[in-house]
């Protein structure tokens, strides 16, 4: 469906002062009053939003299931050739079921909408005369930005200046090269959004540079607008959610085979038909595990507002159980393996020495410098500061990942200088000088020696390093990188971070959790083998990024294995290194939080980035610290684990107890002159047992399943169900005998149905006491909610057939002696699940 045309389109090929007058916008920005009756008129800046009708949509989609809709048309005819009751009984049965689902899924929903909120990206806007950062939501149409390096573009906007600007445009064309923007009104003609050099568009990202721009389309009037359904679909299909789907086709060959088998069986044996087909499909509804995504939804819900409390924001429910399954954390240090306080320690020259001028150089970069502050800047500033007030900005040279230095130009009087700072040896490249004892000299061989030697002592010393140069300029409009050239070398700026407090008692959790650290960092390997020694990580093998381009996938995935730290590497370099470990079959988790993290977050399986990260950074990722902490982090994996393991005993109970009685009814139906069970009777034991298991997300978790990754293995779940399966339908066909032959049951079908719904019910509700863990029950303690939920439903399927709503469903009063035989099959099965689980757990290498 194509977007529809607005008063905008192909707004970047018109005239910027034409554009301007359109859009009613100034050079000062909108004044608040203004800007909220455009957001009335325009709506909220959006991709996504979602209808006054949404609720209702949402639970009118709720009987959208099949079964439901079979069991509604099909109970209605009933009602119609004149059996009003077991209808309508069905009905109520199938909209207390829909009703609870719903409600359920709401409020998991509801709850992860308040997480996600809280990691929304704002910009700055030009609102009442002042920049603000406001919520992206917010911006209209005529309100005017700034853009930065790191920040994602937040609406479709005609630039109106830039300065170096380069603007990755993936998300819009699919090229990953960013591409250089500039200010000025295209050449006469007709272009696309693609050849749009004066504008930048939604959601792409900003590599380097900055602009001021004003927003010309909002929301689903933006050029990805047309597409906003293909982006609000379903994200790549994890590892979690590809063995859910697995299991669920698995699961619905068997049911579609056996229902039609018993329907089959039914009409041969001259049953009558509605009868017969309402028992099949409310067998095909006890088969079912249709809470299945009721229970993943408020398992990964309530795991996400768990790990929001120990600081840690999901933005993907899926992406819980994948981050329960790294096996493997790449992460720079700073912040991680460090304090992450950076403070300037020293500034000196190039031999070494205190040099107050290598200070002035360097807090007069970062005070100039426009774009975002790094901790690098943040220490500078915080410094003591030098006598800076008689020097104003001319200009700046925006830092980019290929220089890896910033300059500013700044004057003094008549003296106009150029100041740079960034990477040693990027520094190193682009000086001819060097000022020694305040005296300038050749930057020879000699002296390059000798600049090397203290910059390796600095960074030997856990010291990261910058370069300090400056030259002399004349006066021009602007200046261009090309300036960075025949520059003095004035010395170095070291900045010390101290190993973070008690990261040797986080490393070893981690460890002991089955997870490795790998070290992927831009610093030098000498500042980073001291810090990996203060922290207690081995230090001996440091890959650097020119060994990593020397290596073949294969010797680059054996050393990723085996090295726990990659120094000096880009982020293509980083980028090959998840690749190598993914390939070797590792979960790979990321994190990092800035403008160069994003590809590495989008290939890692899990990425993860913090709340003050760069905008890019944070939109790359699935999961957001609120503190650059592994100790947070290290808490965040253990929840995924959680509700994993969770999930997975609601799979294995289906597969195993409910699936067998579901089986032995079919069994049953084969040699009885009756229906084993009514369709309101199987559709109500159904409905019990859904209840029971709710509990499930909030259950209690042995500490050994919290111990390892665990993943996903459709071929346990299935060798769990054929063996775990048969023992519940081997104790349904002892209650058969027990019935039949003990009982005479044969000629009294309520009685049979009576005793065997208390039976089945009793028995694939408490099992979960034996599956819930993989050793003994007796030591594993449940949650009070499961506890409360499962006996409760015990007792309401004893008591049922003694009330009027059990005489209404066509039960009976069960006699004691029966009652007592019930208990004793159901205490020997749980018995006998519990010797045969224990041997399938050894089997597998699981205890």
């Amino acid at each position: 469906m194509a977007k529809e045309a607005t008063p905008f389109d192909g707004f970047w090929d018109r005239p910027l002062a034409e554009l301007l007058q359109q859009l009613q916008a100034t050079p000062v920005g909108l004044n608040s009053t203004e800007a909220q009756q455009r957001l009335q008129q325009h709506g909220a800046n959006s991709l996504t939003g979602e209808s006054r009708f949404a609720t209702l949509i949402g639970f009118l989609r709720s009987f959208a299931n099949p079964l439901v809709i079979i069991l509604i048309v099909a109970s209605s005819v009933s009602v119609v050739m004149g059996d009003p009751v077991s209808g309508l009984i069905i009905i109520a049965m199938v909209l207390l079921s829909v009703l609870l689902n719903f409600y359920m899924e709401f409020q998991a929903r509801h709850a992860v909408e308040e997480i996600r909120k809280q990691v929304a990206t704002t910009a700055a806007v030009l609102r009442d005369g002042t920049e603000q950062e406001l919520p992206v939501a917010d911006l209209v149409p005529g309100d005017i930005i700034r853009l930065n390096a790191g920040d994602l573009v937040p609406a479709d906007c005609r630039l109106l200046d830039v300065r170096d600007l380069h603007v990755r445009e993936s998300a819009l064309t699919g090229e990953s090269l960013p591409v250089e923007k500039i200010a000025d009104d295209l050449p006469t003609g007709k272009h696309s959004a693609v050849e749009a050099r004066n504008s930048v568009f939604l959601s792409t990202a900003v590599q380097t540079g900055m602009g001021t721009a004003v927003v010309v389309c909002t929301g689903r009037d933006t050029a990805l607008g047309e597409i906003a359904q293909r982006l609000a679909a379903r994200p790549p299909e994890t590892e979690f959610g590809r063995g859910i789907r697995q299991f669920g086709l698995m699961i619905t060959r068997v049911i579609m085979a056996l229902v039609l088998f018993v329907l089959l069986v039914n009409v041969v044996l001259h049953r009558p038909l509605l009868e017969s087909f309402l028992f099949s499909v409310a067998l095909a509804v006890g088969m079912t595990p249709e809470m299945m995504p009721l229970i993943i939804t408020v398992t990964l819900a309530q795991g996400a507002r768990r790990m929001a409390k120990k600081k840690v924001l999901v933005k993907q429910l899926s992406a819980i159980e994948d981050f329960g399954s790294v096996t493997i954390l790449c992460s720079d240090k700073t912040g991680t393996l460090t304090e992450g306080e950076i403070v300037l320690d020293r500034h000196v020259d190039v031999d070494g020495k205190d040099d107050d001028n290598v200070l002035r150089l360097v807090y007069l970069n970062s005070y100039f410098e426009a774009g975002i502050k790094s901790p690098l800047d943040e220490a500078v500033l915080k410094h003591e500061r030098p006598l800076i007030v008689e020097y104003e900005k001319l200009d700046e040279i925006p830092f980019d990942f290929s220089r890896k230095r910033l300059s500013v130009v700044v004057r003094r009087g008549e003296e106009i200088q150029l100041v740079t700072k960034g990477e040693a040896e990027s520094i190193f490249g682009i000086c001819q000088s060097v000022t020694v004892d305040g005296a300038t000299q050749p930057f020879d061989a000699a002296r390059q020696a000798k600049a090397a030697e203290t910059f390796q002592k600095l960074s030997a010393d856990g010291y990261r390093v910058l370069g300090v140069a400056a030259r002399r300029v004349e006066q021009a409009a602007s200046y261009a990188p090309a300036a960075e050239k025949e520059m003095t070398l004035a010395g170095f700026a070291a900045f010390l971070d101290p190993p973070k407090e008690g990261i040797h008692t986080v490393l070893e959790a981690l460890k002991q959790n089955g997870v490795s650290i790998v070290v992927m960092t831009g610093d030098n390997q000498y500042v980073t083998q001291k810090v990996a020694r203060d922290v207690g990580l081995p230090a001996e093998r440091i890959v650097t990024g020119g060994q990593v381009d020397t290596m073949d996938d294969a010797a680059l995935a054996y050393q990723a294995e085996n090295s726990a730290i990659f120094a000096r590497v880009s982020p293509e370099q980083k980028n090959r290194v998840i690749l190598a470990l993914k390939a070797r079959g590792h979960v790979v988790g990321y994190m990092g939080d800035g403008i160069n993290d994003a590809p590495s977050l989008h290939t890692a399986d899990v990425g993860i980035s913090v709340m003050n990260g760069v905008d890019v950074a944070k939109d790359s990722a699935k999961i957001i610290l609120l503190e650059k902490d592994l100790a947070v982090l290290n808490e965040g994996v253990v929840e995924g684990r959680r509700c994993f393991a969770n999930i997975m005993k609601y799979i294995v109970m289906g597969t195993s107890s409910n699936f067998g009685n579901m089986f032995s009814m079919a069994g049953a139906s084969l040699f009885l002159p009756f229906l084993p069970m009514l369709p309101t009777q199987v559709l109500l034991n159904n409905f019990l047992y859904d209840i029971s298991q709710i509990s499930i997300p909030s259950d209690n978790v042995d500490p050994a399943l919290l111990r390892q990754p665990k993943r996903w293995r459709i071929d346990f779940i299935r060798q769990f169900m054929t063996i775990i399966g048969p023992i519940s339908s081997v104790y349904d066909f002892l209650t058969f005998g027990l019935l039949l032959w003990g009982f005479q049951a044969y000629a009294n079908a309520p009685l049979f149905r009576t005793a065997w719904f208390v039976e089945s019910l009793a028995t694939q509700t408490l099992v979960v006491f034996v599956i819930r863990t993989a050793g003994n029950p007796l030591k594993s303690r449940p949650g009070r909610p499961l506890l409360i939920a499962v006996f409760s439903i015990v007792a309401i399927a004893v008591a049922l057939p003694y009330t009027p709503l059990g005489k209404l469903l066509s039960f009976i009063p069960l006699p004691l002696p029966l009652l007592g035989a019930i208990a004793v099959l159901a205490v020997t099965y749980l018995l006998v699940v519990q010797v045969v689980k224990t041997w399938f757990y050894r089997k597998h290498a699981l205890l």
